[in-house]
């Protein structure tokens, strides 16, 4: 039965029918699988010299794991990992340990690119709270868009928080930098109302290869917040002086720099 109408619906966001996303995961399924299988021959080539004690070949293709859905920045790619069998039995043929292949492209229990894996803590930051992030990743990824549930975001803000704790703890003895920048970045994160400073020092190494040293958050110019970022810094082993320091004149940063680095030369922006 037909209805007379003028009201049209909208298209909603997960009904979407995009054929260039449709193209563009179909060529990264189709990329993503030669990649994968040129990794495993490329390995077996590597190891060729291993055989058996009966010459053949220890190390030998063994099918492919079951299909799983990786989930990327275009939506989900479908895709089965590479399986490598080693064929040697160490008691009777007198070997070591047995020869496993570890896919770099591919990790075995990998269920996100690292770019999307990367884009979770940004949103977290923007305000996206813990039980939103489906919706928020269905709209951006499509409706196949993975499961994260608030516990999952939970346990993945650990993670965040124990990876920051490790980078903040590391040994600094060992590097040196011939050039520092220091500034006060402000945030709006999670929708605060007054936005927090990032004192943020970054250093180039002799070799020219810019560093993120440390940060903190604190006040711009407040010569003690300035003073407890590189008296930490100092403590983790930074004992080499840079030659040049680089900031704006309105920072706290410079008294507290000729307390902990005064040979360093000042160059204001």
């Amino acid at each position: 039965m037909k209805t007379d109408t003028t009201v049209h619906p909208f298209r909603q966001p997960d009904e979407t029918d995009d054929p260039l996303t449709a193209v563009l995961r179909d060529g990264a399924r189709r990329l993503l699988a030669e990649a994968i299988e040129a990794e495993a021959e490329a390995f077996l080539a590597a190891m060729r010299e291993e055989r058996l004690s009966d010459g053949r070949a220890r190390l030998v293709r063994h099918g492919h794991g079951p299909e799983r859905t990786i989930q990327t920045g275009i939506g989900p790619v479908p895709v089965r990992r590479a399986k490598i069998r080693d064929r040697a039995d160490g008691a009777s043929e007198g070997v070591g340990e047995r020869i496993t292949f570890t896919s770099a492209i591919l990790p075995r229990w990998a269920r996100r690119t690292r770019s999307l894996d990367a884009l979770l803590p940004v949103l977290y930051l923007r305000g996206i709270s813990t039980g939103d992030f489906q919706e928020a990743l269905a709209a951006l990824l499509g409706r196949e868009a993975p499961n994260l549930s608030p516990s999952v975001i939970g346990r993945l803000k650990e993670d965040w928080q124990a990876e920051y704790d490790r980078w903040q703890r590391r040994d600094l003895s060992a590097r040196r930098y011939v050039y520092i920048w220091a500034d006060g970045v402000y945030l709006q994160a999670r929708m605060e109302d007054d936005a927090a400073c990032m004192l943020v020092i970054i250093g180039a190494t002799p070799e020219g290869r810019k560093e993120l040293v440390g940060f903190q958050v604190g006040v711009r110019e407040s010569a003690q917040s300035w003073r407890e970022l590189l008296v930490d810094l100092k403590a983790r082993g930074l004992s080499a002086a840079p030659e040049i320091a680089v900031g704006d004149g309105a920072m706290g940063f410079w008294k507290a720099l000729e307390e902990i680095f005064p040979t360093t030369r000042h160059q204001r922006c």
